[in-house]
Formats: C-alpha cells, sequence, structure tokens
C-alpha cells in the first residue's frame, strides 16, 4: 500500500493537475431524495415563505404576488444555485456563506422590483408583508439548509441504500475521484479500492487500498456484487481495454470512463454531444446559450445606465482634453477582442503621444513624460476607460473580462507564456479579474504571467456572480488605489 505524507502529496498534486473548485451541485449519483431536496430546496422555500407571509397578511396569492413568486423563483434557482447539503463547514465559512447568500438575494430582489416596475406593477416599497419575507427569506433558507443537512445525514445513515465500488487505475483522475466520494457521505458510495497493473515504484505515493491487477477486477465485480466501477485509464481499442470492457459487461455494475483531462490546461471542461456523439471539451467559451443572453443583457443594462448617468462628466473630460493639449480627444486603440478579432478600443486621450499599438507599444511608465497633466488625473482615477462603455454598447467588449492589450504586446506574450491566447474566448473587459487582484498594469514577463493566470482562472470559474464582485471591489480599488499611473 504505497504511501507519503500529506504535505508532499498535496504539494505533488498541485504541480501535476489544475486546482480543484469543490462544487456542490446535484449528480446523477445522488439518491432522489437528496437529488429533489439539492435542486428545489431553496427556491420552493422562498417561494413557500411567500405565500405563507401573503396568507399571514390577509394577502391573496394572485396577480402581482403571482409574478413574483415566478420571478423569485427562476431568480433563486439561477443565482443561489444548488443548497450546500453535502459537505460540513466550519463555523467561520457558514456565516460568509450567509453573508454571500444576503448579498445575492438583494440582487434577486432588486433584478425582481425592476422587472416589476418594467411591466407597469406597483409595489410598494414599503410594503411590510413584503418586507418581512424578504428580510425573513435569507436567514430561513441558510438556517434550513444546515438543519436539512444533518436530518439528510441522519436519513442516510439509516435509509439510503449504499453502493459499492471500486476504481481501476490509480491514476491522478482516480486518486481525486476517490477523495471526492469520501467527502461526499450523501452519495451513499462505499469506495473499496483499485485496480492497477503497474508496480508499486511507478504509481503515486499516495495512500489507497490496491485490490489487484486490472485483469482481476471482472472477477472481483462479479464475486462481490459491486455496483459501480470507475476507469481511469485511457479510454483507447487497446486490448487490455477492449478486454476488461467484455469481461464488466458480464457483470450487474455500471462501468464509466473518467476521463484522463488533468495534465491539460483546460478552460470551462465540459461533456457536450453533437448528434449524438459525444466530446469533451477542454478549451471553450463559458459563455453558451442562455448564459451569454445573460452576459449580454446584463453589459446592455449596466452599460446604458453608466453612460447616462455620467454623460455631464463625459462631456466635461472631453472639453478639458481638447482645451489642456493638442489632439484628439478621443484615442483610439487596435487590440484583439473575441475569438482574436482585431477591435477598436476608444479612451479619453491621456498622452500628447498616441500609437495605434499595431506594430509598436511604449508601456506607460511612472513618471512618464508623455502624460499630460490632467491625463494623469484621469489615468489614475480611471476616468480615461469611460469611452469604452460605447464599446461595452456596440458589442465588442463587457464591463467585465479580461482585459484588451495593444496587438504588438499579444504578438510579443503569446510566443512566451503558454495559453495566452486561451484569454480571448470572451470578449474582452473594462475590469478584469487580474486588475482586481493587483495586475492592473505592467509590462514584464513575470507581471504579464500573473495577470494571464488571473484571466484564465476567471474563464474556468465564470459566473454572473462572479461579475458582479469583480464590479464591487474596481470601485473600491478606484476609490483607494494611489499607486496607478
Amino acid at each position: 500500500m504505497p504511501q507519503m505524507d500529506e504535505e508532499s502529496s498535496s504539494s505533488e498534486r498541485e504541480q501535476r493537475a489544475p486546482a480543484y473548485h469543490p462544487q456542490y451541485g446535484v449528480t446523477s449519483f445522488d439518491s432522489a431524495a437528496v437529488f429533489v431536496f439539492k435542486s428545489l430546496f431553496y427556491p420552493v422555500t422562498a417561494v413557500a415563505l411567500l405565500a405563507l407571509c401573503l396568507r399571514i397578511g390577509g394577502r391573496s396569492f394572485t396577480g402581482t404576488h403571482f409574478l413574483i413568486a415566478v420571478l423569485t423563483f427562476a431568480g433563486v434557482a439561477e443565482f443561489l444555485g444548488d443548497s450546500r447539503m453535502n459537505s460540513a463547514f466550519s463555523t467561520l465559512q457558514e456565516f460568509g456563506w450567509l453573508l454571500s447568500m444576503m448579498i445575492r438575494w438583494v440582487g434577486i430582489g432588486s433584478g425582481v422590483y425592476l422587472v416589476l416596475h418594467l411591466s407597469g406593477l406597483k409595489v410598494a416599497l414599503t410594503d411590510k408583508v413584503l418586507l418581512v419575507w424578504f428580510v425573513l427569506t435569507p436567514v430561513v433558507l441558510w438556517s434550513g439548509t444546515i438543519a436539512m443537512r444533518r436530518a439528510l445525514k441522519y436519513v442516510g445513515r439509516e435509509r439510503i441504500q449504499r453502493r459499492s465500488a471500486v476504481i481501476v487505475g490509480v491514476t491522478e483522475e482516480g486518486l481525486l475521484l476517490s477523495e471526492m466520494i469520501h467527502q461526499q457521505p450523501l452519495l451513499g458510495m462505499n469506495l473499496l479500492g483499485f485496480f492497477e497493473d503497474r508496480e508499486a515504484a511507478r504509481l503515486p505515493q499516495r495512500q489507497y487500498s490496491l485490490l489487484g491487477s486490472v485483469e482481476d477486477a471482472p472477477a472481483f465485480v462479479s464475486q462481490r456484487g459491486v455496483n459501480v466501477v470507475y476507469i481511469t485509464l485511457p479510454m483507447s481499442r487497446h486490448p487490455r481495454i477492449l478486454r476488461l470492457l467484455r469481461a464488466l459487461h458480464d457483470t450487474i455494475a455500471s462501468v464509466y470512463f473518467v476521463p484522463a483531462i488533468s495534465a491539460l490546461n483546460y478552460i470551462q471542461a465540459r461533456v457536450d454531444v453533437v448528434h449524438g456523439l459525444p466530446m469533451i471539451a477542454v478549451c471553450e467559451s463559458p459563455l453558451f446559450g442562455v448564459l451569454s443572453l445573460t452576459k449580454r443583457a446584463s453589459d446592455l443594462l449596466m452599460s446604458g445606465l453608466i453612460l447616462l448617468l455620467l454623460l455631464p462628466l463625459m462631456v466635461a473630460v472631453a472639453i478639458g482634453v481638447k482645451l489642456t493639449s493638442k489632439g484628439p480627444v478621443i484615442f483610439k486603440q487596435r487590440r484583439y477582442g473575441l475569438d482574436g478579432r482585431e477591435i477598436t478600443v476608444y479612451k479619453f486621450r491621456s498622452m500628447t503621444v498616441t500609437e495605434d499599438g499595431h506594430n509598436t507599444y511604449t508601456q506607460v511608465t511612472r513618471s512618464d513624460s508623455r502624460v499630460t497633466p490632467l491625463g494623469a488625473f484621469l489615468r489614475r482615477t480611471s476616468i480615461d476607460e469611460l469611452p469604452q462603455f460605447f464599446n461595452v454598447l456596440a458589442g465588442s467588449m463587457s464591463v467585465v473580462g479580461p482585459r484588451p492589450h495593444a496587438i504588438s504586446v499579444n504578438e510579443h506574450y503569446r510566443r512566451l507564456i503558454p495559453s495566452y491566447m486561451f484569454r480571448h474566448k470572451v470578449k474582452p473587459g473594462i475590469t478584469g479579474w487580474a486588475q482586481v487582484n493587483g495586475f492592473r498594469g505592467g509590462d514584464d514577463l513575470h507581471g504579464m504571467t500573473k495577470r494571464i493566470e488571473f484571466d484564465l482562472e476567471y474563464l474556468e470559474n465564470w459566473s454572473l456572480w462572479l461579475d458582479v464582485r469583480i464590479i464591487v471591489r474596481t470601485c473600491l480599488l478606484i476609490m483607494g488605489d494611489r499607486s496607478a499611473y
């Protein structure tokens, strides 16, 4: 039984595979009861609480109130996600989760109110019944999930029929799968061990139970009545794999292949089917289908609102730029956009010299003589970026996304930084994950490498909620950052 100290094991995993981000969503391996609770607990509870508050307040569950219920159900299902019932968390994590839920709930409520207002339906913000419901809902969802988690664990120990499983292949994927099974007790899965042909000296030095060689697996599965077999070896027509599959067909076990993709630098990996042909995306945009429409709608709403509110300021800045230095008010620069297509990005001119960035681009440095006195203020406060909201309206940029680089910068660093061009799988943004994590500027290899790492992390973990977090952190950064130039 190979084994290794926990610190070495963790370090080795970080070097070999991408970081694992635990998910608490539903899975087909959940029992029917757990599946239903995890999928519907949040939206159903929120709507049921609304109905209860209306009944106590002597209101009917019709008309505007019914529309509120429908919008709430959809909003909670989309933005609160599936209830976290599988794992236990520390007290600090639990309260952090409550705070996150309350912020998302405010966003959902604001969206519901906006839809009602645009529909011409009147809802008073001082309505006591709705206010009580709005305040109670996140607390009820939070406390209810904790209680339900404990109840399901108790029921799971007593009622959920456990299934036995084995893993064929002591690989990074197999070991990670083993950890996930042990961390998710509500799956009701009892992992018996691994089957592997390689010698112990060639296997990962972790702690696991080795049951035999790959050829021993079918007999073991048949004799022990194993329910699930996970194969973490490469999917191929190798004779060993074909013999294993033929032998497993003579058992009652469900068989799953776990693709070996941990060695790849994948972005938004997911399974898809085209006319019945299964495929696995290892480098794909996180924005597809309704998610793309949601992102575009949020961009249009936010950019339109910002331009409407800040139009007087932009007019004043334009006049100031024109009066204080020679040259155009708007600085135009060609950069790479979605899928590497060239776009023209607009900014208020803050320098005496303007380069379009196609063949050459000199990064601005601290105390750069090319920056005008007004331009220094515009750059420090990021006011020079405001015209890019017109880019967002036109559809060439997004409010949040990887910052676009000048074409000459792209052509230079794409040869030096692996996966550099992956960042162009989404529209470039006015602000991004790298910027709010301290990589706002700079033109050295280390800084650019870190910026690309954060850009790829954004693509791997994109959600509308992450965009909101980035926007809030950007506002705080602009107000408190005195190092920008």
